[in-house]
């Protein structure tokens, strides 16, 4: 549990933290959410997150409660509160207090929580022996693009893959890739990279964008396309990625082996090169 959270201008104990039960983030889900990884205290790729937020925010229609610089002294200001130097950032953002109407109140100032746990990476055991995940179709709504606090149906399929002690739940949807319950997926097919490309049916991921651009940075065969589930069934390699997952391996798919059953040898060289962006980004924010 996080010592101290923030929660409406105020620094405070997390027991201390308390909301009304008319904030419509507990009546309708009605907010917005980022999380934000900080290494050795220094938050990554946080332009980047404040971006996204944004982007929600202007998608439901909540007015940002505080500008780019303001954001990043609050979070600079959680992490030094709380303990670790590799923390997971907590934020969101709801509608705000009001009596209980589906149509938005005018006048109502939004509910701004936060709080930071510690960062939680896969171990490097993890990484090299790579996990097991399960598919299923994805029957979530049509504005996945947007960070919700309603995550009632990704806590539905990913508790599919808790069922069974796998660590993620990859979704189809009418046989094509989407995304995993709380993650971005990646391919190998012929020694391409493949990934589906951001659209309403697909969170736009930080850790994405930046497997990405170091893919294209170092040559790799990368394609931005319609996936099929064909493809991933027969694919080389699959992996995983999200801002406390990283890049992590696909090994075993739906009781099946992913390729050869290990961790395939671009997601080695993925791996590596991302531990890599990393360690540049803390030292230049040293």
């Amino acid at each position: 549990m996080p010592d101290i959270v923030y929660l409406n201008g105020k620094f405070m104990p997390i027991e201390e933290a308390y909301v009304p039960v008319l904030d419509r983030g507990f009546i309708f889900g009605d907010g917005v959410y980022e999380v934000v990884p900080a290494y050795s205290k220094h938050p990554f790729q946080l332009a980047e997150h404040l971006r996204r937020l944004q982007y929600s925010l202007d998608k439901v229609r909540i007015t940002n409660p505080h500008s780019d610089a303001e954001w990043a002294q609050l979070i600079a200001e959680i992490i030094k509160r709380n303990n670790g130097d590799d923390q997971s950032v907590y934020f969101q953002i709801t509608r705000g207090v009001a009596k209980r109407d589906h149509a938005f109140p005018k006048g109502v100032t939004p509910t701004v929580f936060m709080m930071s746990n510690p960062l939680v990476t896969p171990s490097p055991a993890l990484v090299d022996s790579g996990v097991a995940c399960i598919s299923a179709e994805d029957y979530r709504w049509l504005n996945c693009d947007i960070k919700s606090v309603s995550l009632l149906g990704n806590c539905m399929l990913r508790q599919l893959s808790a069922d069974v002690d796998a660590v993620e739940t990859i979704l189809f949807r009418d046989g094509r890739l989407t995304e995993a319950s709380s993650s971005n997926v990646f391919i190998v097919r012929n020694g391409v990279v493949l990934t589906p490309p951001k659209d309403n049916l697909v969170l736009p991921g930080i850790t994405y964008d930046v497997v990405l651009e170091i893919a294209r940075a170092r040559e790799f065969e990368v394609e931005v396309c319609d996936v099929t589930e064909a493809d991933v069934r027969s694919a080389e390699e699959i992996w995983l990625t999200s801002s406390n997952k990283e890049v992590l391996a696909v090994t075993t798919l739906d009781g099946k082996p992913v390729g050869d059953g290990r961790p395939g040898p671009l997601f080695r060289r993925m791996h590596a090169l991302y531990q890599q962006f990393k360690h540049d980004h803390m030292r230049k924010a040293a």
